[in-house]
């Protein structure tokens, strides 16, 4: 909390006793009341002066509890602050890595970048000569943040020291990440390694509003943990995981998930694969294939299969679309508890300031609101029936 404004008035009176009285005459009566007017206005005056600063006092204590996520006046640069939570450090086998130098808490902003630059999905000109055009409008820092990130996919008939603009492609095709409609590269993000279903502790979205990528703890980390992102779909077997990653990144992945025995490794493949089965499930409801009923079992279902995985991710979506369900069949009580739900797990994936929670805490204050209210049978589908993790 930032310092407050402090105020304090002292006063001091004096009266004459009434041995000291004296006879005034009528001229000296007059000057007397216009002085003791002008003392009047000057008392309301100080009091109004006090008046001001205690109003201002309280405004300003109330402002100043309200979240501020992103508020960093006592770094002087996001690298600074960068350095608070993790250390850059050389990771056997994986290149480069995050790891935290303290505990961080579950929801709280790890990282908040601006992109060097981003490019739409669709262009006229060649891959290398976009990247290559890009990479001249960036300052000497913004160059050099560039080139040091790792890169694969390299043609092998290519000099790295010769054809620079070839492996400023293979940088971008290897680092860059969704910017809304765009792709953008960031540098200080793209140092988050991969891990598996419940090995990933970190998520990161794009906002649009302020333009910056944030990156914000799913889960508690602590200190001396790498920090990890998911670079792929996770609900899908170990052997499908890692031919991606391979194909993709040009590692053969050894997180915690993918490096269980075989039993458990395939009692997880199974947790997953049946989540992605009941996606599929969920979705049918909008073919009218399910009732909402139904459709909020599934939901259930999932989360509680989540449970068991330690796989936390898109659990505010997730929450989100069981509101619409509940809000489609005129369920209030399910609306609002659903919304709830969903307002807390995306203040932990996107954080507590985004446009999601902001939206569903709407729905929380106003079921009715929705703009899915009644356009499906009425029906009581239930809110959550347990308590979550």
């Amino acid at each position: 909390m930032s310092p407050q404004p402090s105020t304090s008035t002292t006063t001091k009176s004096s009266r004459k006793t009434g041995s000291d009285k004296k006879t005034l005459k009528p001229a000296q009566r007059a000057k007397t009341k216009v002085s003791w007017l002008h003392w009047q206005w000057q008392l309301i005056s100080l009091v109004a002066l006090v008046a001001g600063l205690l109003v201002y006092y309280y405004q300003s204590s109330a402002e100043s509890t309200q979240p501020q996520p992103y508020a960093s006046t006592q770094f002087q640069s996001p690298e600074e602050r960068d350095a608070s939570i993790f250390t850059v450090q050389d990771l056997r086998g994986k290149g480069k890595g995050m790891i935290a130098i303290r505990d961080i808490k579950q929801g709280e902003l790890i990282i908040r970048e601006r992109p060097l630059f981003v490019v739409p999905p669709q262009i006229s000109v060649s891959p290398t000569t976009l990247i290559a055009q890009n990479l001249q409008r960036l300052s000497p820092a913004g160059y050099e943040s560039f080139f040091n990130l790792s890169y694969v996919h390299l043609p092998e008939n290519v000099d790295p020291d010769v054809d620079i603009n070839e492996v400023a492609l293979a940088i971008f095709q290897t680092n860059a990440v969704s910017a809304g409609n765009d792709v953008g590269i960031f540098p200080r993000m793209a140092r988050l390694n991969h891990g598996c279903s419940s090995a990933f502790n970190s998520v990161y979205m794009w906002r649009e509003k302020e333009g910056v990528l944030a990156v914000h703890a799913l889960k508690d980390i602590k200190k001396g943990e790498e920090l990890l992102t998911t670079y792929t779909n996770m609900k899908r077997p170990r052997n499908q995981r890692r031919q991606y990653l391979q194909q993709q990144y040009g590692f053969y992945c050894t997180c915690s998930v993918c490096s269980l025995p075989d039993a458990e490794s395939n009692a997880s493949d199974h947790r997953l694969s049946s989540m992605s089965d009941l996606y599929t499930k969920f979705s049918s409801w909008n073919s009218r294939s399910i009732d909402g009923l139904e459709a909020i079992d599934v939901v259930q279902a999932i989360w509680d299969l989540g449970n068991q995985e330690g796989y936390w991710s898109e659990r505010g979506q997730l929450a989100a679309d069981a509101a619409f369900v509940a809000a489609a069949h005129e369920d209030a009580v399910a609306t609002k508890e659903w919304s709830r739900l969903a307002a807390e797990w995306f203040g932990i994936e996107l954080g507590s300031d985004s446009e999601q929670v902001m939206q569903m805490k709407g729905f929380v204050a106003q079921p009715m609101g929705h703009p899915a209210w009644g356009t499906r049978q009425v029906a009581e589908v239930g809110g959550p029936k347990r308590l979550f993790q």
